[in-house]
């Protein structure tokens, strides 16, 4: 052994090797394919958007219920179930993107680590300038995106511009939170800066794709603006008081109505980027199945396959790392009857859309339920026999609720429910398509404590109609997907809706709305309302048309992820969250018993949850950050 080190020590100094499970930022950055590795971890702190358990927008508000107390084949209650039941606290949050526990990732940590990119990126040898530019541009945007998912989740957040030396000392460390318009200026100048180095697409497709694009920045700029416009943080007098211990206001109360036109601005600019980059709000191709499509079937898997296949015409981000797979498998109804097998791989069916949802979707003549006058919505619980002209939507001579019947097309590709029909898996033929029977003793009914509709109705909407359940052991051939971060239809509503803010109702924004409810299958605006509304003119004033882009927004966004965020930047979660969380009695098998509404829970929201809490150990190391008001 001596004389083995002797001749180690002869051979070469040991601080010129770096052992392979020691990183150092000299050799992160020596060699090109080590720079990439740090860009890819850069990427790699990306929210799991399509993970139910760590996405705060699906499962911690109000549009997917389930049973209580909670059970599963799989895995403990997800966080944010508990932060949808008045649980979040501030002693352990749950979904902490601040230190990164509990389901949430270190934020913090990962701009400290695009920092680190950013300073070392440039001294890679013998690499090109523009691929550098590329790169830096890129860590740049997600940089900007980190900094923009923390504020949206905690309000005002202390910058990270750069990191600090190690040699710091403890007050310096101790740093505050800045006001929210000046986290939203620097986030919005950062993707600005990024915008240069950014490829106006993506070329080399098989292996760069969920990259960021000059589009990408330009769409996601839009929506930050359009959120810094909005009510939360645009004249919003309920944080008048929130100040920090140098009586820093964190919030600006006054209503700024220029903010409106610089995202309408900002939309506008992400649109025409998207235009000539050749997006286009998507349509089925039905040259894949072996059968043609009726119009109504069409129209539904327009719908649907502008979420599910994988990078169409209309997806203008789609997270790589966060492929939808095990949710389509939570989404999913078990439609066949012949699968009797209660194994594991089989559709757990138990991401349950409440009632709230269900009525949130318009008539077939695209206006609100309750203000349709050709539709009766005292009937909506009633019970109602499906026809032959049903059979596209609902099973003929199946018995289900009025509420299902005569609803517009995005009802039916979004939401599975008793009686209706689903399309695809395996059966590719409309004229021969499965269909849900969700009543206790029926084959999607409820057979176990476990993989089960609480409210009778499916997220449809997120199930890839290529997704096959095996017979006869009902294992789960799932297509996965990129979710999609942001899409074409997503941009149009807010340009729509910061016209109409910036501007007032006009032509222009009814424009992008008309565009998304013709590929909807629903009639324009303006024909909709002046032909089957009670009230014919409401979107002729500003706030009769806020109100339509509203309910449009969550109509098209359903699932995605988007109505948690809405409801919060309206500030109209207070309103409707504080709801009562309704379902069908699913308990039953008798129709008659079964649609009835059964109260599954009182929602509560308070002005607090609008600002996820800040964990109380970071408040107790350093007081300089405030926690935030109510917690």
């Amino acid at each position: 052994m001596i004389l083995f080190s002797l001749y180690a020590l002869s051979a070469c100094h040991y601080l010129d090797i770096v052992p392979d499970n020691v990183a150092t930022i000299d050799y992160a950055f020596r060699l090109r394919s080590q720079a990439e590795k740090y860009l890819y971890t850069c990427y790699s702190y990306l929210p799991k958007l399509a993970d139910i358990g760590s996405n705060p927008a699906l499962l911690s508000g109000d549009e997917i219920w389930y049973f209580y107390p909670y059970q599963t084949v799989t895995a403990a209650p997800p966080d944010n179930w508990e932060i949808a039941r008045g649980n979040q606290n501030k002693i352990n949050p749950y979904l902490d993107y601040w230190t990164g526990t509990n389901r949430g990732k270190p934020l913090f940590q990962a701009i400290r680590d695009c920092n680190t990119f950013l300073a070392n990126i440039g001294n890679v040898p013998g690499m090109d300038e523009m691929e550098k530019d590329r790169w830096k541009s890129e860590v740049m945007f997600l940089k900007a995106y980190y900094h923009w998912f923390l504020l949206r989740m905690y309000g005002p957040i202390p910058i990270t511009d750069q990191n600090m030396p190690i040699f710091s000392g403890p007050d310096e460390v101790k740093v505050y939170r800045q006001p929210v318009d000046s986290c939203f200026n620097y986030i919005v100048n950062l993707i600005d800066s990024s915008l240069a180095g950014l490829p106006a697409q993506i070329d080399v497709q098989y292996n760069e794709m969920g990259r960021v694009t000059k589009v990408i920045a330009l769409a996601l700029k839009a929506r930050i603006l359009v959120t810094a416009a909005s009510p939360l943080f645009n004249g919003n007098h309920d944080y008048d008081n929130f100040v920090d211990n140098k009586g820093t206001h964190l919030f600006n109360s006054k209503y700024d109505p220029d903010k409106w036109k610089r995202a309408e601005a900002a939309c506008k600019e992400a649109v025409d980027a998207c235009e000539a980059g050749g997006y286009h709000l998507y349509h089925f191709n039905p040259a894949v199945n072996t059968y043609a499509l009726s119009p109504d079937m069409q129209t539904q898997m327009d719908i649907r396959n502008a979420v599910c296949e994988k990078w169409n015409s209309e997806i203008i981000w789609g997270s790589t790392n966060s492929m939808a797979t095990s949710i389509q498998r939570w989404a999913q109804a078990n439609i066949d009857p012949s699968v009797t097998n209660t194994a594991n791989a089989r559709p757990y069916s138990s991401y349950a859309p409440t009632m709230r949802i269900a009525e949130m979707f318009y008539t077939k003549n695209g206006v609100p339920i309750d203000e349709d006058k050709t539709w009766d919505y005292t009937r909506r619980f009633d019970l109602d026999t499906a026809t032959k002209d049903d059979r596209y939507e609902i099973q003929p001579d199946y018995v289900t609720a009025y509420l299902n019947f005569n609803r517009e097309p995005r009802y039916y590709a979004d939401l599975g429910f008793d009686g209706g029909i689903w399309y695809g898996q395996g059966r590719n033929n409309d004229t021969a398509t499965w269909h849900v029977e969700g009543r206790v003793g029926q084959y999607s009914g409820k057979t176990r404590n476990t993989m089960y509709s609480i409210t009778g109705y499916y997220a449809k909407k997120l199930v890839n109609f290529l997704n096959v359940i095996e017979v006869p052991d009902g294992l789960y051939d799932i297509q996965g997907y990129p979710w999609p971060v942001i899409r074409l239809a997503d941009l149009y509503l807010l340009y729509s809706e910061a016209l109409n803010e910036a501007e007032g109702p006009g032509s222009e924004a009814l424009k992008w709305i008309d565009l998304v409810r013709e590929r909807a299958g629903i009639p324009s605006v303006e024909r909709a309302w002046a032909d089957y509304a009670r009230d014919p003119q409401e979107y002729t004033t500003q706030a009769g048309l806020r109100k339509i882009i509203h309910q449009e927004r969550l109509i098209e966004m359903a699932f995605e992820g988007e109505r948690f965020w809405d409801l919060r930047r309206w500030k109209e979660a207070e309103t409707t969250m504080n709801k009562p969380i309704y379902g069908w009695n699913v308990e039953q098998s008798d129709p008659i018993y079964y649609y009835q509404q059964v109260l599954l829970f009182n929602k509560k929201f308070e002005k607090k949850d609008y600002f996820w809490p800040i964990p109380d150990h970071e408040i107790i190391l350093n007081p300089n950050l405030v926690q935030n008001p109510g917690w």
